[in-house]
């Protein structure tokens, strides 16, 4: 299975990620039995030039956040006229929709999973950009499905900052869904049963359990005070058990808490496994995608290129 992102087209070489304190690039070359993260840089960003947000203006300065990817491009040593874009979780809303009964006709379905979005959307119909895939298939016949939706002109301005810094956002995707194609692809078969992703970002963290390759639960929250991990993490392990049917999670991955800086990975996944009871592990992209700097690749710059690696591979990774 393939995460789609909010527009869908084959992704480019290079994937971008702008997320409210940096943006990130990576560079991925090679072919199907072998890829490798070529190059990658990472440019900070002032507090407040991005402020992720469903319902509210994302990008304040655009000329500094288009300056702070021309340099990206620069210390990448490539010109992209196309880039995979991956964007904060925050700034779009993903469901999970159950229909009993699939309408037969695609432009039915279209139809009725935009109806059932849009009118639990926080803003006008008009102004809503939705995308879809399937989920996991229901025991009874009906089947998930996969749904984001954000205000178009917020996707607009993430892409108009590419625009000005000379490439077209080919593909627009959010920070989570990308860590999961990143772990699928690295983990291959290995993901069997249900596993639980925890991503930790600058001021929210989303959590995602995925049922072998099909996810069944995705809930992001902001960070706002000592505790919010903790509570998020034990009301998922509760939803999963009561409602789910789920038991113990077979694979906990950890993605985003070393990018924070200090110990703050290693903080945080202990407590995750204190809490959890389980192994939590890194995730750890270089099964699928190596890097040419061997050397250099902790864990903090693992979890910082993880989603920009993900959009790229997302469609070239089965």
């Amino acid at each position: 299975m393939r995460l789609s992102g909010i527009f869908s087209s084959a992704p480019p070489s290079v994937g971008v990620e702008i997320a409210s304190d940096r943006v990130t690039g990576v560079s991925v070359s090679g072919s199907q039995s072998s890829w490798t993260v070529a190059s990658h840089a990472s440019e900070r960003l002032p507090a407040g030039a991005v402020t992720p947000a469903l319902n509210a203006v994302n990008i304040h300065d655009e000329r500094l956040v288009a300056g702070a990817i021309r340099s990206l491009f620069d210390k990448l040593g490539v010109r992209p006229r196309r880039v995979a874009l991956v964007i904060p979780d925050t700034a779009a809303k993903v469901s999970l929709l159950r229909f009993e009964k699939v309408p037969a006709a695609a432009a039915d379905l279209d139809q009725l999973i935009r109806w059932q979005v849009r009118k639990a959307a926080p803003f006008k119909p008009e102004e809503a950009q939705v995308s879809w895939v399937p989920a996991a298939a229901l025991p009874e016949g009906g089947r998930e499905f996969l749904v984001t939706v954000a205000r178009r002109d917020i996707i607009e301005h993430y892409e108009a900052v590419c625009s000005v810094a000379g490439a077209h956002a080919g593909v627009v995707d959010l920070a989570s869904l990308n860590l999961i194609n990143a772990a699928l692809a690295s983990l291959g078969q290995a993901t069997s049963g249900d596993w639980l992703i925890v991503n930790v970002a600058q001021d929210y963290a989303t959590l995602v359990i995925v049922r072998g390759k099909d996810m069944i639960f995705f809930r992001t929250r902001q960070l706002e005070a000592d505790g919010d991990l903790a509570d998020l993490v034990h009301q998922t392990a509760m939803y999963h058990e009561d409602r789910l049917a789920g038991g113990r999670f077979g694979r906990v991955v950890l993605s985003g808490a070393s990018a924070r800086g200090g110990d703050a990975g290693e903080r945080v996944r202990r407590g995750l496994e204190e809490r959890l009871g389980t192994r939590v592990e890194p995730l750890d992209f270089r099964g699928t995608a190596a890097m040419r700097d061997r050397i250099s690749a902790g864990a903090e710059l693992l979890d910082t290129l993880a989603p920009a690696v993900g959009v790229v591979l997302r469609e070239r990774v089965a």
